[in-house]
């Protein structure tokens, strides 16, 4: 049993919450194995025995029925254990065997004796914590009030349930019947349990072979369960052998997590009122051991306000996960003067146009020159200098800033599609560079395909014998250097030696990174078309790599579970962002560089802070694997897509969702904010690009009015009216979208014949 943690809770409680948790590694080797009883720090019992059997009659015949049990299940090495500790040798046993008139007689709640290891001081300190397929007795700490002790009579009789498979099925429909009955208000807070209790008794009944049990139980109740768990329920009953469940990751995941409810505490209240009624010890211990029920006060919540959270793997994310601090905000930009000769041009020629957007970009820059309270500090992150090629590149950012279209919904982007045609590769992965002059093509047949979507052709560098010609003062030495017999509009990347599933640009377009099935990641010179570094650190697929946007530093999640950051001169990873369940699908950098966003196919998002390692955000909501993320431009808000085709926007300070848009009807693969973030678009494998209203959603959101304390959410019911319009392909997956600086929306896909 594990402790059901909440807020303030009453005496009565805290007094059942009272057992560590039992360690999962020991039950996968040995079905019969049972962990030795522990014994207080005052008693003296190393090796020999200092002191003899004492305590009542009724005391030591309960202690003779523990040790008749754990003989009859063959436990030989346990039996020797609580020998040595109680001091009882097998003569004892013998002798006081024919006293024993039942068993589990007796009171085990006996008083305690600070002063040793006589039995009551031993059995005072025994409490039964059955889980999936085991039968262990695990330690718990002892208390100074002799009516908290746990009886030995639930000891001997959690062994003997677990022995009678059949009442499984009568548990399980008896608690149904009992939620099913309760006031509506409380039902669909109780329904939670259903499926992670359905979960860890089936496997129960598999791992102490009772096969034909296990599948009744489960073609019984799946039915019952919540339709965004199938491919889980899928997966499970493919478990029917307990040599089925060895190194099974799902089964993994369900043993090495709790399942987190959040429960009003009327609602619990309920719950274990009725469960203590009963004397439903078996799933009142399933409950505390593979359940943490988040309770809060306050009212309980709706069936579509628990629908909205719920999905994950692991159940919603606790509410103190999302509390930490979270620096949000922007960095200040550089003072870099901009040269004013082309806006005066304009200015001439397109009379009182640039002028409007002249106070916008004035905005922007008194923004980014006065500090951000929400904004980390400056040298938080140790971020490169700029070099003078940044600085020509940013001052070209701002000037291109100023000719930006400003969108909204009676001003869509023009939408640019560019479609692979005969990719019978098989394209994997997209990206852009952030001037729109390249793009890159990861592909499943191992190689990495960059294009010039310029009239300016790709050149490599020329060789070392021709370098050493060159004038290095000259003023156009940079494109002295390039060769123009290897100017083609594509070049191709050779190296690994799996399917390409991601692939990053750097922001000063130099370098270009890929991810691959082969577990690398691989850094390529945009100069001269090689590999650099081969990064490995991952031992399975690695779906995802992302540059920061400052460079320097990177991301790349895969099927280890783990995303790992990265600089680009280390060969080992920085950190490792470790706490998901299932494989890391996708990652992103927050525009401050400061957090990184990961999502996973366990249903979940995290954020994780750069700087200490920590997740300080965890998004539950989506129904199915999430395959895209992308941040506001402003930093303060995460946009989310996954499998089940939903969006969901997450604002990233209170660490709650605020918004559900429905549209697509599969897998949505893309996600980007306009440059300002007026809108959001969202390209699918529905063969659609979807315009979104993000302005709109973010502009009704009243901070004041988050209850993120209780877990109450209001979604808006219709998210169709911040739908700004859908555009088709001809049959054409959408897989990358991306907003050039002046607002044109690029989108990418292989054409599917």
């Amino acid at each position: 049993m594990a402790a059901v943690q909440s807020g303030p809770m009453d005496t009565n409680e805290e007094k059942e919450i009272k057992t560590e948790e039992p360690n999962d590694s020991s039950r996968n080797n040995n079905a019969n194995d049972v962990r030795p009883l522990s014994v207080s720090p005052g008693t003296t019992s190393s090796g020999g025995c200092t002191k003899p059997v004492a305590g009542t009659t009724e005391e030591q015949q309960t202690l003779l029925a523990v040790l008749r049990f754990l003989k009859k299940n063959n436990l030989s090495e346990s039996v020797d254990i609580l020998r040595r500790e109680a001091c009882l040798s097998e003569e004892t046993e013998d002798s006081k065997g024919g006293e024993l008139g039942g068993a589990g007689a007796g009171g085990g709640a006996g008083s305690t004796d600070n002063g040793g290891g006589d039995t009551s001081s031993l059995l005072s300190r025994v409490s039964v914590a059955p889980t999936a397929g085991s039968t262990s007795v695990a330690p718990a700490p002892s208390k100074g009030a002799g009516d908290d002790q746990p009886d030995v009579n639930v000891v001997l009789s959690a062994y003997s349930q677990q022995g009678d498979p059949l009442l499984y099925d009568v548990y399980y429909n008896s608690l149904k019947r009992f939620i099913e009955s309760v006031l509506d208000c409380h039902r669909a807070e109780l329904s939670q349990v259903f499926y992670p209790l359905f979960v860890h008794m089936y496997l129960e009944l598999v791992y102490n072979n009772h096969e034909n049990v296990a599948k009744a139980f489960f073609e019984k109740f799946s039915g019952d369960q919540e339709c965004y768990y199938a491919e889980d329920l899928r997966i499970l009953s493919g478990l029917t052998k307990k040599e089925h469940m060895r190194g099974n990751e799902t089964l993994l995941d369900f043993r090495t997590s709790k399942f987190v409810l959040r429960i009003s505490r009327d609602s619990y209240q309920l719950l274990k009122r009725h469960l203590q009624e009963r004397q439903n010890n078996q799933i009142w211990n399933i409950i505390q051991e593979h359940l943490y029920i988040d309770i809060f006060d306050g009212m309980p919540r709706s069936k579509s306000q628990i629908d909205a959270m719920s999905g994950s793997l692991a159940g919603e994310a606790k509410r103190e996960a999302n509390k930490a601090k979270v620096f949000y905000g922007l960095l200040k930009e550089p003072e870099i003067e901009v040269p004013l000769d082309d806006e005066d041009e304009e200015a001439e020629n397109e009379e009182g146009k640039p002028k409007k957007k002249k106070p916008k970009k004035d905005s922007m820059g008194s923004k980014s020159k006065k500090q951000d309270p929400n904004a980390p500090q400056q040298n938080r992150m140790p971020l490169p200098e700029l070099k003078d090629s940044d600085k020509l590149d940013k001052i070209m950012y701002m000037k291109e800033a100023t000719k930006r279209i400003r969108l909204g919904p009676e001003n869509l982007p023009s939408i640019c599609f560019y479609s692979f045609l005969n990719a019978y590769q098989g394209l994997t992965a997209v990206d852009f560079t952030d001037d729109s002059s390249l793009i890159a093509g990861g592909f499943a047949d191992s190689t990495v395909r960059v294009w010039s979507v310029t009239p300016k052709k790709l050149r490599k560098v020329k060789s070392a014998a021709d370098l050493s010609l060159i004038d290095k003062e000259s003023d156009d030495v940079l494109e002295r250097i390039m060769d123009e017999k290897t100017a083609s509009e594509s070049k191709i990347l050779y190296g690994h030696s799996g399917p390409v599933y991601g692939i990053s640009f750097s922001p000063d377009r130099n370098y270009l990174l890929s991810s691959s099935e082969d577990g690398t990641v691989r850094l390529w010179s945009l100069h001269t078309f090689t590999c650099l570094v081969g990064y490995k650190g991952h031992n399975y697929p690695v779906w995802d790599t992302h540059f920061s946007p400052y460079g320097y530093y990177f991301i790349s999640g895969g099927h280890d579970r783990v995303a790992r950051l990265w600089a680009t001169d280390h060969y080992q990873p920085l950190r490792m962002f470790a706490g998901h369940l299932a494989d890391v699908t996708c990652t992103r950098f927050h525009p401050n560089s400061n957090y990184v966003a990961t999502g996973s196919s366990d249903r979940t998002i995290r954020l994780w802070d750069i700087i200490n390692g920590n997740c300080v955000r965890i998004f539950t909501g989506h129904k199915g694997p999430i395959h895209a993320l992308a941040f506001s431009p402003n930093g303060k808000f995460l946009a989310s897509g996954a499998t089940d085709g939903r969006v969901l926007l997450w604002e990233i300070g209170h660490g709650i969702m605020i918004r559900e848009l429905k549209g697509h009807t599969d897998t949505i693969y893309s996600l980007k904010f306009s440059r300002d973030g007026e809108i959001l678009a969202s390209g699918s494998m529905d063969n659609t690009v979807r315009l979104w209203d993000a302005l709109k959603a973010f502009d009704d959101l009243e901070t004041d009015d988050f209850t993120a304390t209780t877990g109450h959410i209001h979604l808006p019911e219709n998210s169709q009216e911040l739908l700004l319009g859908t555009y088709m392909t001809k049959s054409t997956p959408v897989i990358h979208l991306h907003f050039t600086r002046r607002n044109l929306l690029l989108a990418a896909g292989a054409y599917n014949p």
